[in-house]
């Protein structure tokens, strides 16, 4: 069997190194702060996160490729080269839905990462398996070992994104993936040969080089545009940030504000210091007393706007509930929850984003802080 001599263009090399950085940091950006949106805007924002790193997957391995000079015209089998995108754009999508949507344990960030690196294996192979008029001809220790260095690179950026939510961290973790992406297609075309291959598989139309360049020259031009719009938010200045608001005195709430509510078919008003919380229910919202549960027309946005300045604090997207109130706060690693004298009444949930700011007006207020 005889060997195609191969080489590379530099240009296109780096070119693609800076592909997959732009994609990986476009797509762990967009899944920041993910916990306080609405869930259409979350999964809309996953669904452009798994395009982003996915698709820069694939473009990062198509510029590469663009870059590879054989002694021979070759072409790209469209229909293949299409199923590669798709398959990393799938499988990266499958691990940032198991971030998001299911607990956040150290088994399910190491599971992401590791379906993160299979993805960019898979997207890889099948890429190569689209040339036509050569055959790719790989090696066992080529294909182990960019294997290992794909999952285990994977597993490292994603423990470092996601381990803790900083701008700081999503660059380091952008770093890992973009070493994990340009890795496995180094290490792996460092040990595999090309060989002319007569016959034409016939499974999709054949695509030129010149094509290919086309869709993939777009594809960055839309990741690069991508990373722009994430990056605004990483300079904007700390002290440019809505502060928080201060700790509204308790006697505030003495305020005889009438909360219109409903109760067995009648029109009734509570004084906002007797409620105890409020929660979303959906176009309307839940007033929580010490002996009742009563229907409110308010939606919770105008829940907010009303109660807010009177002292209620905001502990989540769905709930606020009266400081005064709050017998005890119990956190559990990045989440927490408000209790209340009434042992019948279900907690408030306190978000992650939450957190450092209900701490601080229940400190002020002298409740009981829980481990």
């Amino acid at each position: 069997m005889e060997f195609l001599t191969v080489n590379h263009s530099s240009f296109l090399i780096a070119m693609s190194c800076i592909v997959a950085l732009v994609a990986g940091f476009t797509g762990l950006s967009l899944t920041r702060d993910l916990s306080e949106k609405p869930m259409f805007q979350k999964k809309a924002a996953i669904a452009l996160a798994a395009i982003a790193l996915g698709g820069g997957i694939w473009a990062m391995h198509f510029v590469a490729m663009l870059g590879l000079k054989l002694p021979i015209l070759f072409y790209y089998d469209a229909a293949i080269t299409l199923v590669s995108a798709l398959s990393a754009i799938l499988l990266v999508g499958a691990a940032l839905i198991l971030l998001h949507f299911a607990r956040r344990t150290p088994l399910i960030i190491s599971l992401a990462g590791a379906i993160v690196g299979i993805g960019i294996l898979v997207m890889h192979y099948i890429g190569m398996a689209g040339l036509e008029l050569c055959r790719a001809v790989y090696t066992t220790s080529g294909v182990v070992f960019s294997s290992v260095v794909a999952i285990g690179l994977c597993v490292l950026a994603f423990w470092i994104a996601y381990g803790k939510r900083t701008k700081r961290n999503i660059v380091l973790g952008t770093i890992c993936f973009a070493a994990a992406v340009c890795s496995v297609h180094f290490l792996a075309i460092s040990q595999t040969n090309f060989v002319q291959e007569p016959n034409v598989a016939e499974f999709g139309p054949a695509m030129s080089n010149e094509t290919l360049a086309l869709g993939v020259i777009f594809f960055s031009f839309v990741i690069f545009g991508a990373c722009l719009w994430v990056s605004v938010t990483y300079l904007v200045a700390p002290g440019s940030e809505a502060k928080r608001p201060e700790p509204q005195p308790e006697r505030q709430l003495n305020a005889e504000l009438q909360i219109p509510c409903e109760a067995d078919g009648h029109k009734i008003f509570v004084r906002a210091k007797d409620v105890m919380f409020v929660r979303a229910d959906g176009h309307y919202t839940q007033i929580y007393t010490e002996n009742e549960r009563l229907f409110c027309v308010w939606p919770i946005t105008v829940a907010f706007k009303r109660l807010l300045p009177l002292g209620f604090l905001q502990t989540h997207r769905s709930y606020m509930v009266n400081p005064a109130r709050v017998s005890r706060f119990e956190r559990t690693k990045d989440k927490g929850r408000c209790l209340f004298d009434r042992g019948d009444l279900p907690p408030a949930p306190v978000s992650r984003s939450k957190l450092k700011m209900v701490q601080d007006v229940l400190a002020s207020h002298g409740g009981a802080i829980g481990a």
